[in-house]
């Protein structure tokens, strides 16, 4: 491949510019590998970096997408040889390094991992981070205790891409999974992909309390702000809250009631620098524990050349599931 497509967001001024180029090899950051690229994906931060309503981008030019598949070209690293199919996710791709939106992409041998068996290009950009976010989520409830027995565990945002594979992890493993919108209408999806109960954001959206009654034994949460503040004070006795979005808000109104008084835990959720035993065990439970039929069924596969139209709809809100992007 001498020349490819690319979508290159240079700095304008106070905001940026996205144009499509084609490039060539050579025009590609360092890297002991180089990866034909065959797919991509649209996570939330994607959306930000494209149309620039964050600073995700942190060097320009860059070719945006956090994630990337396909199929190895040249290698110098003794992991990969050509022909071997791989995936990427974070590590900077897209934000200091030049990521997936691309026809090539050439990375460091670390950052990849072998696609999963079972698994090919384009379903594991449909999982991408957001479903190893959710898988990584789950392992850190289990890591903590919650158990299906425990009770019920809420997923924030599962209309969104994290929350959905969250909703359909929690379900297929046999926890009662409750999931909140703010999009009601998305009823009959969300208990397509196995919530026992669907109920209304807007009930975790009024001014938080130090403690409220006791209701999930866990949470995986993608919203921040205030409705993780809302969330917490609502956790059973020893409960935990995997928090993993800022979708409402960096901010936590909250006080130390919920920690101090009932022994809930707080677990953080960072996938970009996840190291790679963490990440080849949340690839394997991916692979064993997601139903993939529930995948296809929140999955959209678009041409990577609607990306800047799909951010602008992600953004907004107009967006469920997951977006895969052929390239």
């Amino acid at each position: 491949m001498d020349k490819f497509e690319a979508l290159i967001i240079s700095k304008e001024g106070k905001g940026q510019k996205a144009e499509w180029r084609r490039i060539a090899l050579y025009d590609l950051m360092e890297g002991d590998v180089t990866v034909r690229v065959t797919h991509s994906t649209l996570n939330y931060k994607d959306g930000l970096a494209v149309t620039g309503r964050a600073p995700i981008i942190r060097h320009f030019p860059m070719i945006p997408g956090i994630d990337l598949a396909g199929v190895v070209t040249a290698s110098s690293h003794p992991d990969y040889r050509p022909g071997d199919e791989v995936l990427a996710t974070g590590w900077g791709l897209g934000e200091s390094h030049y990521g997936g939106y691309a026809g090539c992409a050439r990375v460091k041998g670390e950052w990849l991992i072998p696609i999963p068996a079972g698994f090919s290009s384009a379903t594991s950009m449909a999982v991408g981070t957001a479903g190893f976010t959710a898988m990584c989520s789950v392992l850190a409830l289990e890591n903590h205790g919650v158990t299906p027995e425990s009770g019920q565990v809420l997923v924030t945002g599962a209309s969104g891409g994290v929350g959905g594979v969250a909703v359909s992890l929690l379900s297929k493993l046999g926890y009662r999974v409750v999931a909140a919108t703010g999009r009601m209408e998305e009823r009959g999806y969300l208990e397509g992909l196995g919530a026992s109960e669907v109920v209304d954001r807007v009930e975790l959206t009024a001014p938080p309390r130090p403690l409220c009654h006791e209701q999930w034994a866990g949470a995986i949460d993608t919203a921040g702000g205030i409705v993780l503040a809302n969330v917490l004070c609502r956790i059973r006795e020893r409960g935990t809250v995997a928090a993993c979005g800022l979708a409402a808000g960096m901010e936590l109104p909250t006080t130390v009631a919920p920690f101090i008084l009932r022994g809930v835990t707080l677990a953080g959720i960072s996938s970009v620098m996840a190291p790679r035993k963490l990440r080849l065990e949340a690839w394997g439970r991916l692979s064993r524990d997601l139903d993939l039929k529930k995948l296809d069924f929140m999955t959209t596969i678009r041409p990577l050349r609607d990306v800047e139209e799909l951010a602008v709809e992600m953004l907004a809100g107009r967006i469920r599931g997951r977006v895969v992007l052929e390239v």
